[in-house]
Protein backbone atom coordinates (compact mmCIF):
# COMPACT_ATOMS: atom_id res chain seq x y z
CA UNK A 1 0.00 0.00 0.00
CA UNK A 2 1.57 3.46 -0.90
CA UNK A 3 2.44 5.89 1.84
CA UNK A 4 0.13 8.68 2.01
CA UNK A 5 3.07 10.80 2.91
CA UNK A 6 4.45 12.56 0.02
CA UNK A 7 8.28 12.22 -1.39
CA UNK A 8 11.14 13.98 0.39
CA UNK A 9 11.39 15.92 -3.10
CA UNK A 10 8.22 16.72 -3.35
CA UNK A 11 7.68 18.07 -0.29
CA UNK A 12 10.33 19.84 -0.96
CA UNK A 13 9.16 21.50 -4.13
CA UNK A 14 5.83 22.59 -2.58
CA UNK A 15 7.80 24.30 0.14
CA UNK A 16 9.79 26.39 -2.35
CA UNK A 17 6.28 26.91 -4.68
CA UNK A 18 4.16 27.70 -2.05
CA UNK A 19 5.32 28.69 0.70
CA UNK A 20 7.12 32.90 0.46
CA UNK A 21 8.05 32.55 4.39
CA UNK A 22 11.38 30.45 3.57
CA UNK A 23 14.42 31.50 1.65
CA UNK A 24 13.47 29.08 -0.89
CA UNK A 25 9.93 30.04 -1.56
CA UNK A 26 10.69 33.51 -1.49
CA UNK A 27 13.51 33.94 -4.03
CA UNK A 28 11.25 31.36 -6.40
CA UNK A 29 8.30 34.00 -6.27
CA UNK A 30 10.79 36.92 -6.87
CA UNK A 31 12.24 34.76 -9.69
CA UNK A 32 8.50 34.22 -11.07
CA UNK A 33 7.71 37.75 -10.61
CA UNK A 34 10.56 38.84 -12.75
CA UNK A 35 9.82 36.07 -15.21
CA UNK A 36 6.10 37.43 -15.64
CA UNK A 37 6.76 40.96 -16.02
CA UNK A 38 9.22 39.94 -18.61
CA UNK A 39 7.17 37.73 -21.10
CA UNK A 40 4.52 40.29 -20.53
CA UNK A 41 7.34 42.86 -21.61
CA UNK A 42 8.05 40.61 -24.84
CA UNK A 43 4.01 40.24 -25.92
CA UNK A 44 3.68 44.57 -25.20
CA UNK A 45 6.93 44.79 -27.64
CA UNK A 46 5.95 41.88 -30.58
CA UNK A 47 2.31 44.00 -30.50
CA UNK A 48 4.22 46.99 -32.11
CA UNK A 49 3.90 47.61 -35.76
CA UNK A 50 6.59 49.27 -36.49
CA UNK A 51 9.34 45.50 -35.64
CA UNK A 52 10.73 43.85 -38.45
CA UNK A 53 9.85 40.51 -39.79
CA UNK A 54 13.58 38.92 -38.02
CA UNK A 55 13.20 40.11 -35.02
CA UNK A 56 8.75 39.37 -34.79
CA UNK A 57 10.22 35.56 -35.08
CA UNK A 58 12.73 36.40 -32.11
CA UNK A 59 10.05 37.82 -29.66
CA UNK A 60 7.69 34.77 -30.91
CA UNK A 61 10.25 31.97 -30.38
CA UNK A 62 10.69 33.79 -26.39
CA UNK A 63 6.94 34.08 -26.23
CA UNK A 64 7.07 30.12 -26.85
CA UNK A 65 9.88 29.46 -24.33
CA UNK A 66 8.02 31.55 -21.22
CA UNK A 67 4.67 29.76 -22.18
CA UNK A 68 6.65 26.28 -21.77
CA UNK A 69 8.11 27.58 -18.39
CA UNK A 70 5.08 28.30 -17.38
CA UNK A 71 3.19 25.55 -18.43
CA UNK A 72 5.94 23.43 -16.58
CA UNK A 73 5.63 25.30 -13.56
CA UNK A 74 2.21 25.07 -13.17
CA UNK A 75 1.84 20.67 -14.40
CA UNK A 76 4.17 21.03 -11.40
CA UNK A 77 2.13 23.47 -9.39
CA UNK A 78 -0.99 19.94 -9.97
CA UNK A 79 1.31 17.36 -8.77
CA UNK A 80 3.17 18.68 -5.09
CA UNK A 81 -0.16 20.20 -4.45
CA UNK A 82 -2.39 18.04 -2.23
CA UNK A 83 -5.90 18.99 -3.72
CA UNK A 84 -4.95 19.52 -7.54
CA UNK A 85 -8.07 19.63 -8.53
CA UNK A 86 -9.37 22.34 -5.51
CA UNK A 87 -6.16 24.05 -6.79
CA UNK A 88 -7.11 24.13 -10.63
CA UNK A 89 -10.16 25.91 -9.41
CA UNK A 90 -9.14 28.37 -7.21
CA UNK A 91 -8.39 31.77 -8.20
CA UNK A 92 -4.82 31.52 -9.04
CA UNK A 93 -4.99 28.06 -10.44
CA UNK A 94 -7.73 29.50 -13.09
CA UNK A 95 -5.37 32.62 -13.52
CA UNK A 96 -1.91 30.07 -14.03
CA UNK A 97 -3.87 27.64 -16.57
CA UNK A 98 -5.63 31.60 -18.51
CA UNK A 99 -1.69 32.71 -18.47
CA UNK A 100 -0.57 30.05 -20.86
CA UNK A 101 -3.80 29.17 -22.94
CA UNK A 102 -3.47 31.98 -25.37
CA UNK A 103 -0.12 31.25 -26.88
CA UNK A 104 -1.85 27.52 -27.41
CA UNK A 105 -5.23 28.62 -28.84
CA UNK A 106 -2.92 31.43 -30.99
CA UNK A 107 -2.38 28.22 -33.27
CA UNK A 108 -5.96 27.80 -33.88
CA UNK A 109 -6.83 32.01 -33.98
CA UNK A 110 -3.69 34.11 -34.73
CA UNK A 111 -3.49 37.02 -32.56
CA UNK A 112 -4.87 35.26 -29.31
CA UNK A 113 -1.49 35.11 -27.86
CA UNK A 114 -2.14 39.26 -27.05
CA UNK A 115 -4.51 37.79 -24.48
CA UNK A 116 -0.98 36.69 -22.59
CA UNK A 117 -1.09 40.20 -20.80
CA UNK A 118 -3.47 38.40 -18.22
CA UNK A 119 -0.38 37.36 -16.75
CA UNK A 120 -0.14 40.64 -14.97
CA UNK A 121 -2.50 39.73 -12.75
CA UNK A 122 -0.33 36.74 -11.74
CA UNK A 123 2.04 39.68 -9.96
CA UNK A 124 -0.56 39.50 -7.47
CA UNK A 125 1.74 36.55 -5.61
CA UNK A 126 3.80 39.67 -5.07
CA UNK A 127 1.73 39.77 -2.03
CA UNK A 128 2.92 36.61 -0.86
CA UNK A 129 6.67 37.52 -0.86
CA UNK A 130 5.43 40.61 0.89
CA UNK A 131 3.79 38.82 3.68
CA UNK A 132 0.22 39.07 2.76
CA UNK A 133 -0.62 39.19 6.57
CA UNK A 134 0.51 42.61 6.83
CA UNK A 135 -1.99 43.67 4.05
CA UNK A 136 -5.35 41.50 4.77
CA UNK A 137 -6.13 43.46 7.91
CA UNK A 138 -6.19 46.88 5.09
CA UNK A 139 -7.92 44.52 2.43
CA UNK A 140 -10.49 43.13 4.78
CA UNK A 141 -11.45 46.85 5.42
CA UNK A 142 -11.69 48.21 1.73
CA UNK A 143 -14.32 45.38 1.33
CA UNK A 144 -16.52 45.81 4.20
CA UNK A 145 -16.41 49.57 3.14
CA UNK A 146 -17.69 48.45 -0.32
CA UNK A 147 -20.27 46.61 1.07
CA UNK A 148 -21.36 48.86 3.61
CA UNK A 149 -21.86 52.18 0.74
CA UNK A 150 -23.44 49.44 -2.27
CA UNK A 151 -26.73 50.73 -1.23
CA UNK A 152 -26.16 53.99 -1.30
CA UNK A 153 -23.99 53.83 -4.49
CA UNK A 154 -26.20 51.99 -6.38
CA UNK A 155 -28.69 54.73 -5.35
CA UNK A 156 -26.26 57.65 -6.50
CA UNK A 157 -25.50 55.96 -9.86
CA UNK A 158 -28.96 55.21 -11.13
CA UNK A 159 -29.35 59.06 -10.39
CA UNK A 160 -26.55 59.74 -12.19
CA UNK A 161 -27.61 57.48 -15.05
CA UNK A 162 -30.98 59.09 -15.16
CA UNK A 163 -29.22 62.68 -15.67
CA UNK A 164 -26.96 61.73 -18.15
CA UNK A 165 -29.90 60.40 -20.40
CA UNK A 166 -32.32 63.28 -19.70
CA UNK A 167 -28.83 65.96 -20.22
CA UNK A 168 -28.12 63.74 -23.47
CA UNK A 169 -31.94 64.57 -24.95
CA UNK A 170 -31.37 67.68 -23.80
CA UNK A 171 -28.25 68.22 -26.16
CA UNK A 172 -30.39 66.40 -28.99
CA UNK A 173 -32.96 69.00 -28.31
CA UNK A 174 -30.66 72.10 -28.18
CA UNK A 175 -28.19 71.30 -30.77
CA UNK A 176 -29.64 68.60 -32.68
CA UNK A 177 -27.96 67.47 -36.21
CA UNK A 178 -25.88 70.18 -37.33
CA UNK A 179 -24.30 70.22 -33.96
CA UNK A 180 -22.69 66.86 -34.00
CA UNK A 181 -25.70 65.54 -31.91
CA UNK A 182 -27.07 63.46 -34.56
CA UNK A 183 -28.92 61.29 -31.54
CA UNK A 184 -30.36 61.20 -28.56
CA UNK A 185 -27.41 57.91 -27.57
CA UNK A 186 -25.03 60.41 -29.37
CA UNK A 187 -26.42 62.96 -26.42
CA UNK A 188 -26.27 60.49 -23.72
CA UNK A 189 -22.42 59.66 -24.99
CA UNK A 190 -21.85 63.65 -25.07
CA UNK A 191 -23.68 63.62 -21.27
CA UNK A 192 -21.43 60.75 -19.55
CA UNK A 193 -17.87 61.91 -20.89
CA UNK A 194 -18.32 65.33 -19.88
CA UNK A 195 -19.63 64.51 -16.55
CA UNK A 196 -16.84 62.05 -15.45
CA UNK A 197 -14.49 64.87 -17.01
CA UNK A 198 -12.69 62.85 -19.75
CA UNK A 199 -14.17 65.35 -22.26
CA UNK A 200 -12.66 63.79 -25.43
CA UNK A 201 -13.53 67.14 -27.51
CA UNK A 202 -15.17 65.36 -30.05
CA UNK A 203 -18.52 67.13 -29.70
CA UNK A 204 -18.48 70.71 -28.98
CA UNK A 205 -21.56 72.88 -28.50
CA UNK A 206 -22.39 75.58 -30.89
CA UNK A 207 -25.21 77.38 -29.66
CA UNK A 208 -25.19 79.63 -26.57
CA UNK A 209 -27.81 77.19 -24.28
CA UNK A 210 -25.75 74.84 -25.17
CA UNK A 211 -23.05 76.10 -23.98
CA UNK A 212 -24.59 77.12 -20.92
CA UNK A 213 -25.66 73.48 -20.26
CA UNK A 214 -22.05 72.31 -20.80
CA UNK A 215 -20.88 74.86 -17.81
CA UNK A 216 -23.48 73.06 -15.93
CA UNK A 217 -22.74 70.14 -16.58
CA UNK A 218 -18.86 70.84 -15.87
CA UNK A 219 -20.04 71.33 -12.74
CA UNK A 220 -21.63 68.57 -11.77
CA UNK A 221 -18.91 66.97 -12.69
CA UNK A 222 -17.43 67.69 -9.30
CA UNK A 223 -19.94 66.60 -7.09
CA UNK A 224 -20.11 63.36 -9.71
CA UNK A 225 -15.98 62.77 -8.33
CA UNK A 226 -16.76 63.55 -4.74
CA UNK A 227 -20.01 61.86 -3.65
CA UNK A 228 -18.77 58.21 -4.10
CA UNK A 229 -15.19 59.32 -2.85
CA UNK A 230 -16.73 60.53 0.61
CA UNK A 231 -19.35 57.93 1.10
CA UNK A 232 -16.48 55.06 0.54
CA UNK A 233 -13.88 57.22 2.37
CA UNK A 234 -16.64 57.40 5.66
CA UNK A 235 -17.61 53.87 5.37
CA UNK A 236 -13.52 53.04 5.69
CA UNK A 237 -12.54 55.06 8.27
CA UNK A 238 -15.29 53.79 10.26
CA UNK A 239 -13.95 49.95 9.35
CA UNK A 240 -9.85 50.62 10.25
CA UNK A 241 -11.52 52.10 13.46
CA UNK A 242 -13.79 49.29 14.42
CA UNK A 243 -10.81 47.08 13.17
CA UNK A 244 -8.26 48.63 15.68
CA UNK A 245 -10.70 49.90 18.77
CA UNK A 246 -10.16 45.96 20.45
CA UNK A 247 -6.41 46.89 20.41
CA UNK A 248 -6.73 49.83 21.58
CA UNK A 249 -8.84 49.01 24.25
CA UNK A 250 -5.88 46.05 25.53
CA UNK A 251 -3.44 48.50 25.52
CA UNK A 252 -5.24 50.77 27.90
Amino acid sequence: MPSAHPSPFRARLHEVIFEADTPGGRAFDVALIVAILASVGVVLVHSLPDIDSETARVLLRIEWAFTILFTVEYLVRLWVVARPRRYARSFFGVVDLLAVLPTYLSLLLPGAQALLVIRMVRILRVFHVLQWSRYEGAANDLVTAIRATRFPLTVFFLALLVITVALGSLMYLVEGPDGGFTSIPAGIYWAAITVTTIGYGDMVPATPLGRGITAVVSALSYWVLAVPVAVVSVALSRAVHRRGAPSHETEE
